[in-house]
């Protein structure tokens, strides 16, 4: 039996009530105190009539939702409420509430109810209210059935922390990250974001041993290159990479970066590492890569350590972008400006830069065939220019064929040409010449229509003879040649 002191102390005065009651009105976060006995009389009748999972009865029916709802009575609130919710009074509030509690709440309501029926007198949630004038605000709930009053639900303390500010910068922070996800995806250039953190560990360690000149280093250690290589972890790359290198997925493409990289790829990665150990974080060349088709790619690299990575090179985004139709483009602007495009052998230009290299760098001595081609007049006169066109072609076959690298082959004027021909003495020079004849006899008896004929001067230089006398001296001896011909069809 409790003494009288005991007994005093264990009834609550009214100076504590009042203490309460105002500690309730100035708490710092919304409180609701409301009262669930009619709910907990409904949850008993539908337990009587055989319910047993709550939520799938509910979501069965939503509108049994709103009924829980419409049972649970609101005793009071405190001031924060009623700012935070902007009513004036109690009466204000309560008569509002389908406009405070909608749209985004149903089912955060539906999991609180869940909880109490699952016989827990505490639930949680987070969920979203709306103020009288129709602002969002995100909360964070935390019901209590009081002590007492277990048996019944006639008094639940609602306790709501307005998190709307968190909530508004978690979804600005998901918003931003799937606008960065969504650029990155589908940015028209390949994108690849990669881990160079390895490679830097094997730069600082050969730092380490003294090494000042990596250039030097690699020149020595070219198999320190492939090592590098291997190290570098690739983290994710785009839809557009895919596409470029005729990948059909990712996993794919990373399992046959060997079939991407490669060739002329390790030069460029070279050139790459001794930027990088100069401490060039940011670089952009032009590379050679492979498809897993097998076709080349031309392509422009930006590469960028990332900003806050710079002292790991863990995070690195490497941009691609393909300049194959340019390079293309390039080599056949430049292929015009070197060859004939009528009999694909060099062209003027291209032989007078090509004499002049070799009067300056030989080697010598240097031998020249200058050549007509017999009959191009008489062919367009008689059958038109389509026939003049297809002989001087057939002279671009067979003289293509007849020489190799160094020595060339250019037409130098309409029925005229020329082979250059470096570190060739008479005697290699006759062996061209014959080769030459036996090539016109072989394109003869392929091609019917006009023979193809050729008047040759052949000329090698002599020790400090200028090439362009050897030209004039091959030059007489073809026209010697064209006289001889001429004087033979007309006889």
């Amino acid at each position: 039996m409790l003494d009288s002191k005991t007994e005093r102390s264990a009834v609550p005065s009214s100076s504590e009530f009042a203490d309460d009651a105002e500690m309730f009105e100035l708490a710092p976060v919304s409180l609701w105190l409301e009262d669930y006995s009619e709910l907990k009389e409904l949850f008993a009748q539908w337990r009587e009539a055989g319910v047993t999972s709550l939520r799938d009865y509910l979501l069965e029916d939503t509108a049994r939702v709103a009924t829980c709802s419409s049972l649970i009575r609101v005793i009071k609130v405190n001031r924060k409420t009623l700012s935070l919710f902007e009513a004036e009074d109690l009466s204000q509030l309560v008569g509002n509430l389908d406009r405070i509690f909608r749209n985004d709440m149903l089912k955060t309501h539906i999991e609180e109810l869940v909880q109490l029926w699952d016989g827990h007198t505490e639930f949680f949630g987070n969920t979203v209210n709306y103020t009288l004038s129709g602002k969002r605000l995100d909360i964070q709930l935390k019901g209590s059935v009081l002590p007492g009053h277990d048996a019944r639900w006639d008094r639940v303390l609602i306790a709501i922390e307005d998190v709307t500010e968190r909530e508004t910068a978690r979804r600005q922070l998901a918003a931003s990250e799937s606008y960065a996800r969504g650029l990155f995806e589908h940015s028209p250039v390949s994108l690849w974001v990669e881990d160079f953190s390895s490679v830097k560990h094997l730069l600082d360690d050969v730092r380490r041993q003294g090494i000042t000149d990596f250039r030097v280093f690699t020149d020595v250690h070219p198999e320190f290159v492939t090592r590098c290589m291997s190290e570098i972890r690739v983290i994710d790359v785009n839809r557009h990479t895919l596409e470029l290198f005729s990948a059909p997925d990712k996993q794919t493409l990373l399992m046959r970066l060997g079939d991407v990289f490669r060739d002329e790829m390790r030069e460029h990665f070279r050139e790459q590492l001794i930027d990088l150990w100069n401490g060039k974080i940011f670089q952009q060349r032009e590379v050679v890569n492979y498809s897993l088709a097998g076709d080349e790619l031309h392509l422009h690299l930006q590469f960028s350590v990332l900003p806050g990575y710079e002292k790991d090179w863990s995070l690195v985004q490497v941009a691609l972008t393909d300049i194959t139709a340019r390079k293309r483009a390039e080599a056949y602007l430049e292929y015009l400006g070197k060859h004939d495009v009528l009999t694909k052998l060099y062209n003027r230009s291209f032989y007078v830069d090509e004499l002049n290299r070799l009067e300056r760098k030989g080697p010598f001595p240097v031998s020249v065939v200058i050549i007509d081609l017999n009959g191009l007049k008489a062919a367009n006169d008689q059958l038109g220019h389509a026939a003049g066109d297809a002989l001087l072609r057939r002279a671009g076959e067979v003289l293509n064929k007849a020489v190799d690298r160094p020595s060339c082959a250019a037409r130098i004027g309409g029925d005229e040409f020329a082979l250059l021909m470096p570190g060739t003495d008479e005697r290699d020079a006759k062996v061209v010449v014959e080769a030459i004849e036996t090539l016109l006899e072989v394109n003869n008896q392929f091609y019917t229509g006009l023979p193809l004929r050729f008047a040759m001067g052949t000329a090698t230089s002599q020790p400090g003879e200028r090439l362009e006398a050897v030209v004039k001296r091959a030059d007489l001896l073809m026209y010697e040649a064209k006289r001889a011909y001429y004087a033979a069809v007309a006889g």
